[in-house]
């Protein structure tokens, strides 16, 4: 509740604002209604100053009522499969557990080329540089480092990464390496090169190896011309082993405190898929149910709330052109979001917009296709089903390899030429560095 005053003394009046109670705000009421109470008391009282400024006015006291309490809703969460929050050092997730581990999809490693090996800048060399994610609890004292090694060489670089506490339930972003290592450490070797992700607790006097894997090295030559640029490579980490594995996910509402129920009251519906090539927002995502497009919505013959691809979740690429003539080294993974579809509403919101209904999965269960256009031409398709509740139905290709997040892993059908040539079948041995999916086929 609020109540403020006017009061007038020696022939000036005063606004005095008495006191103000917003009560608790459990049940996940937003600070943003709070913010919006108090401008409307603002606006009141300064209408009320000019209305009553007189001079036979003494005083006069307003009591605004009080701010109406939310409670948490009797209903569970309704999980459906969460992706990675927010970005961030450190990002809540879902499910806690006792043990680190490495988010699968989150290791993303490209080449870093040096313009110069051995001091010789007639010669390029590079080094990895990569990023990745940890699932908590991370101790405090613990320190990630990653050790790559070359075939027959032995040990060829040991990289120390950022690390921080971590409690169990959340997960921690880092990266090292690239313009980090000194040019001395540059390679011009090519071919398979082995790494592993290792985590030292210090205070506990223990090593565990989180991750290993392997990644295939190429080089092409670069744009440079000229006597002393024939042994000028750009390096690169093929990826290709990426553009049959796509994501569907759904994410919570963050603007509820963590922990609140209603976090998952109303999620949003999101796909992710890689492409290869110089590509800019291009994607064009539909839905289809029993053979329908749904989620569309108008407003005067016009869509509104159209879905789009335009979030860049992760990118390998090569750090200098190369001759024109070459490939195009560079992989990009989209996340798309579907803005009138939604897997429930559990939340006070209404379903029914000024320009339409909802399509909520909750009401329509069963098979779902993914169809991406790009300029009219189709170039993905794949597909999922929902169940009754609207969660998605889990194929259980995540939890078998244990992708260390709740995104559904579904087999991407790659159509048409758009990503020039590449290797269509380096999935079955390359995935995630080495680490072919279990029960994963591509159509």
């Amino acid at each position: 509740m609020a109540a403020f005053s006017l009061i007038r003394f020696e022939g000036t009046t005063f606004l005095q604002l008495n006191q103000i109670f917003v009560g608790p705000t459990s049940g996940g009421f937003e600070e943003r209604h709070i913010t919006m109470y108090k401008t409307a008391i603002l606006i009141a009282a300064a209408a009320i100053y000019f209305v009553v400024s007189q001079p036979a006015f003494s005083q006069i006291t307003i009591n605004l009522p009080k701010v109406p309490k939310i409670g948490k809703p009797k209903t569970d969460s309704g999980k459906g499969v969460d992706g990675p929050g927010p970005s961030g050092n450190t990002t809540p997730i879902e499910s806690a557990q006792t043990q680190p581990t490495i988010v699968k999809d989150s290791v993303q490693i490209r080449a870093f080329t040096f313009s110069v090996y051995r001091n010789n800048t007639d010669m390029w060399s590079w080094v990895p540089d990569m990023k990745y994610s940890v699932n908590g609890p991370v101790a405090s004292g613990s320190r990630l480092y990653v050790e790559f090694t070359m075939p027959g060489g032995g040990p060829w670089i040991k990289l120390d990464c950022a690390t921080e506490p971590t409690q169990a339930g959340y997960s921690m972003k880092t990266a090292c390496g690239g313009r980090q290592i000194p040019e001395d450490k540059g390679s011009i070797y090519t071919g398979s090169v082995s790494f592993s992700i290792k985590l030292a607790d210090e205070l506990a006097g223990s090593e565990t190896t989180l991750f290993s894997g392997k990644m295939q090295v190429g080089k092409a030559r670069s744009n440079e011309a000229g006597p002393k640029a024939a042994n000028h490579f750009v390096y690169y980490v093929d990826h290709d082993w990426n553009l049959p594995i796509g994501y569907v996910f759904y994410e919570r509402n963050d603007n509820w405190n963590e922990g609140d129920p209603m976090r998952w009251s109303k999620p949003s519906f999101n796909i992710a898929f890689w492409t290869r090539g110089e590509q800019q927002g291009f994607a064009e995502p539909h839905l289809f149910y029993n053979g329908k497009e749904v989620g569309k919505l108008y407003n005067d013959g016009r869509e509104v709330g159209t879905p789009n691809c335009s979030t860049l979740e992760a990118e390998n690429n090569v750090t200098h052109l190369t001759t024109p003539d070459a490939p195009t080294f560079k992989w990009t993974r989209w996340k798309c979001t579907f803005y009138n579809v939604i897997p429930w509403n559990k939340s006070r919101d209404k379903n029914e917009t000024m320009f339409g209904r909802l399509h909520l999965f909750s009401e329509n269960p069963g098979e779902y296709e993914v169809k991406v256009l790009r300029n009219g031409r189709l170039i993905r398709s794949f597909r999922f089903a929902v169940d009754a509740a609207g969660k998605l139905v889990d194929n259980r290709i995540a939890a078998a390899n244990r992708l260390g997040s709740d995104r559904m892993i579904v087999p991407v059908q790659v159509i048409g030429d758009m990503d020039g040539q590449w290797n269509r079948t380096a999935w079955k041995t390359d995935a995630f560095y080495g680490n072919p999916l279990t029960g994963f086929a591509v159509p």
